[in-house]
C-alpha cells in the first residue's frame, strides 16, 4: 500500500489516506462506512501495528474499488504533506554510505578516503521536515553551498532494541524518499547537524510504501535532477551498509521506536563532488525519485532575511 498524509483543502486538517489508482481514500472514513475503526494519522497507524494494516487491507478489499461518497478524492485535488509531518524524534541520517560518494567526498569535503568501518550517523531535527512541493529554503546569509542528496528513507514499525541483523527488516513499516539537503559550508568542527538540520532540509514523501510491497530494499534505482538535468543515478544495492546493517547498528545502543526514520545515505553526484562544484540557488527545481515509491519535486526559494 501507498500511504499518504494529505489535506483536502488549505483549511482542512491533515488526514491519513491510501492511494488507489488516481484516488486518495481516507482511511478512517472508509473504515467507518464498514463499521470498523482505523486511525486518522500515520503515526497512529504505525502504532496500531500489523492488526491495523490488516484491517485497512480488509476494508480496501471489501470496497472493491468502489468507494462510498465522501471517502475518496482525486489525488490531483489534494495537498500531500510529508507522510509523517512531525516526526517524534530526530531523523537518523547516514553519511558516506555509497562507495563512490566516499571517494567524491574525500576529494572536496575533507572526509577520509577510507571506507567507514561502521555507519556514520548524524541527525536532522523534526523541524527540518517539509512535504512534497514545499520550498527548500536558501538563506544566503548562512550558506553559499547548498547541496542535494537523494536517499531511501526507512520507517520503523516496531520497537528495535539490540536486534540481530537477520531480524532487522522485520522491524520496518515501510519506505519513502528523502532529500538530505546540506549546507556544506555550515559544518562545524566535524559536526553535521547544523549543516543538515536547518528548516526545510529534509524534504520527505510523497508516500510511505509498506514493507510488504518492497521485499528487497537493496534493488531500487534512485536518481535526482536539478532543473531537469540528471545529477545522481544509482541503485540501493550499492549501499556500503545495507538497511538491516543500519537497524542492527543503531539499535545496538539507541532504541528505535515506531515512526522513527532512517535516511540511508546518498550515491555519488552531489554538487560538492563536481568539478567545478555546483550548488542549489533560488529558482532551481529539484526532483528526487526512488523506484517503486515515487518522486519529490521542490523549488528552491529565497529565505534570506531582510
Amino acid at each position: 500500500m501507498k500511504l499518504v498524509t494529505y489535506r483536502a483543502s488549505i483549511e482542512a486538517a491533515a488526514r491519513l489516506g491510501v492511494i488507489a489508482d488516481d484516488l486518495v481514500v481516507d482511511v478512517a472514513a472508509l473504515a467507518e462506512t464498514q463499521g470498523k475503526k482505523l486511525p486518522a494519522s500515520m503515526l497512529e497507524l504505525i502504532d496500531a501495528g500489523r492488526p491495523g494494516l490488516e484491517t485497512l487491507r480488509d476494508c480496501l478489499a471489501a470496497a472493491g474499488g468502489r468507494f462510498p461518497t465522501g471517502t475518496a478524492m482525486a489525488l490531483a485535488n489534494v495537498k500531500l504533506l510529508a507522510p509523517i509531518p512531525r516526526p517524534r524524534k530526530n531523523i537518523f541520517g547516514i553519511g558516506l554510505n555509497y562507495v563512490e560518494h566516499v571517494a567524491e567526498s574525500a576529494k572536496t569535503l575533507d572526509t577520509s578516503k577510507d571506507l567507514p568501518k561502521q555507519p556514520v550517523i548524524f541527525s536532522k531535527p523534526p523541524t527540518a521536515v517539509v512535504g512534497p512541493g514545499d520550498g527548500i529554503e536558501h538563506n544566503s546569509k548562512i550558506t553559499q553551498q547548498l547541496d542535494w542528496e537523494v536517499e531511501l528513507a526507512v520507517i520503523i514499525g516496531t520497537t528495535a532494541r539490540r536486534v540481530a541483523r537477520q531480524d532487522a527488516l522485520h522491524h520496518v513499516f515501510g519506505y519513502s524518499v528523502m532529500i538530505d539537503v546540506s549546507a556544506r559550508d555550515n559544518r562545524r568542527a566535524g559536526q553535521w547537524i547544523f549543516s543538515k538540520g536547518q528548516d526545510s532540509y529534509a524534504p520527505f514523501g510523497p508516500c510511505i510504501v509498506t514493507a510488504d510491497e518492497i521485499p528487497d530494499p537493496h534493488a531500487l534505482d534512485l536518481w535526482l535532477t536539478v532543473n531537469g538535468v540528471e545529477k545522481q543515478r544509482s541503485n540501493t544495492r550499492h549501499m556500503l551498509f545495507k538497511v538491516d546493517d543500519l537497524i542492527a547498528d543503531i539499535s545496538s545502543g539507541i532504541t528505535l521506536e515506531p515512526g522513527d526514520i532512517i535516511a540511508s545515505g546518498t550515491p555519488e553526484g552531489v554538487g560538492a563532488g563536481r568539478n567545478p562544484q555546483e550548488w542549489m540557488w533560488p529558482g532551481d527545481t529539484i526532483v528526487a525519485c526512488v523506484e517503486g515509491i515515487g518522486s519529490l519535486r521542490h523549488p528552491v526559494v529565497d529565505a534570506t532575511p531582510e
